[in-house]
C-alpha cells in the first residue's frame, strides 16, 4: 500500500478574496477560487472534452518523452508538485521515475483538499515502492520550503497554470520557487502555446456547457462558503481570445442590473447590466516568451519537449549555482 499522511485543515481565506476582488475595478476573482470540491470535480470533466485539448496534449508528450524528462531531472529524485489536483498526468512520471530508482517520494501540494484526497486515492497501491505525502498550501501566496525535502527535486508545475499568472507575477513565483531549492534541483513547467485563434476559441467555450459551469461555480462557491445571494441565471460566461495580450481572458457577466449580498462580508454590490466579472487570464506562449520568463526568473532553460502538432511544451528549468 502506498503510505502518506493526512492533510493539515488550514483556514479557507476566502471571504478575504471575495471582498478585495468585488471592491476593485474592474472586478476580478481569482482562477484558485474555481477549486473547491465541485470546481475540481467540473474541471476534470473539461480535461475530457473533445474541444478541450491541453491535457490530452501535454499527457501525449509525457506518454512519448517520461523517461527522458525523469533522465534529464537527474538521479535520486523526489518529486513535488504544485497544484497537484487529480495527478492524472503525473502518474506517467511516477511510473517512469519508479523505472529509475527504487523508492519514489511524490509531494503533492494544494490549496484543495479535496483534490489532494482524490490524487492519494488515485494512487494508493499503484506502485509498492511510492511513498505519499500530501501537502495543503497555497503555494501562490507562501511556498513551503522545498529544499529541506530529501535528494534532488524535481517540481512540477505542469497544465499549463503558469499562464493564469500575470507576466510579471509569473517571474515573481518563480523565482520564490527557485529560491526555495537548492542548485541542482528543476523544475518542469507546462506551457500551452499561442495557436489558431479558433482552437482556442472552441477550448474555453465548450460545446455542452462544462467551462460555462466551473466557471459560474465560482459564485456558487461564495453562496456556499462566504453567505452569497448570487442568481447564477443572471449571470453569463464569456471566454475569447485577447491577441494583443497573447492570452484567453474568462469573465462572468451580469444581464441584468442587480445589487449581491454577501452575508458574511455585511455588503451588498451593485452591478450593472453587462458589468463584468473578471475570473481568468490563461496567457499562450512562443519558444521566446519561455525562454525569456525563466531567464527573467533565475532559471537555466534545460531542455523542452513538444507535441508535433506544435500546440504545447513542457520546458525544463534548472537551478545554476549562484
Amino acid at each position: 500500500m502506498t503510505a502518506y499522511k493526512s492533510p493539515a485543515v488550514v483556514l479557507n481565506p476566502i471571504a478575504e478574496e471575495v471582498l478585495q476582488g468585488l471592491s476593485a475595478t474592474p472586478r476580478q476573482l481569482p482562477p484558485k477560487l474555481f477549486y473547491d470540491a465541485e470546481g475540481s470535480r467540473l474541471f476534470e470533466q473539461i480535461t475530457e472534452l473533445p474541444e478541450y485539448y491541453p491535457t490530452r496534449t501535454e499527457r501525449a508528450i509525457f506518454q512519448a518523452y517520461a523517461a527522458e524528462i525523469v533522465a534529464q531531472a537527474g538521479n535520486n529524485l523526489t518529486l513535488i508538485e504544485l497544484g497537484a489536483g487529480s495527478a492524472s498526468k503525473t502518474r506517467i512520471l511516477i511510473e517512469a521515475l519508479a523505472a529509475r530508482q527504487l523508492r519514489v517520494g511524490f509531494y503533492p501540494i494544494d490549496v484543495s483538499v479535496a483534490a489532494l484526497k482524490q490524487a492519494v486515492t488515485g494512487l494508493n497501491g499503484h506502485m509498492p515502492h511510492l511513498r505519499v505525502r500530501p501537502m495543503v498550501a497555497d503555494y501562490s501566496r507562501s511556498l513551503p520550503q522545498l529544499s529541506t525535502l530529501p535528494g534532488r527535486k524535481l517540481v512540477l508545475f505542469i497544465g499549463s497554470t503558469i499562464g493564469n499568472f500575470e507576466p510579471q507575477e509569473a517571474v515573481q513565483f518563480l523565482s520564490r520557487v527557485r529560491r526555495s531549492l537548492q542548485p541542482g534541483d528543476a523544475v518542469l513547467l507546462g506551457f500551452d502555446l499561442a495557436k489558431d485563434p479558433d482552437l482556442l476559441h472552441a477550448a474555453y467555450n465548450d460545446s455542452q456547457g462544462v467551462t460555462a459551469q466551473f466557471n459560474k461555480n465560482m459564485l456558487a462557491r461564495i453562496n456556499r462558503e462566504a453567505g452569497g445571494h448570487f442568481d447564477l441565471d443572471t449571470f453569463r460566461h464569456v471566454a475569447f481570445w485577447n491577441a494583443q495580450q497573447s492570452r484567453i481572458e474568462m469573465h462572468l457577466e451580469s444581464q441584468v442590473e442587480q445589487d449581491v449580498l454577501i452575508a458574511d462580508l455585511g455588503r451588498q454590490f451593485h452591478f450593472a447590466a453587462g458589468e463584468r466579472i473578471h475570473t481568468e487570464n490563461s496567457y499562450k506562449f512562443t519558444s521566446h516568451s519561455i525562454a525569456h520568463l525563466l531567464h527573467q526568473s533565475g532559471l537555466r532553460l534545460e531542455k523542452s519537449w513538444t507535441d508535433e502538432n506544435q500546440w504545447f511544451c513542457a520546458a525544463m528549468g534548472r537551478v545554476s549555482a549562484t
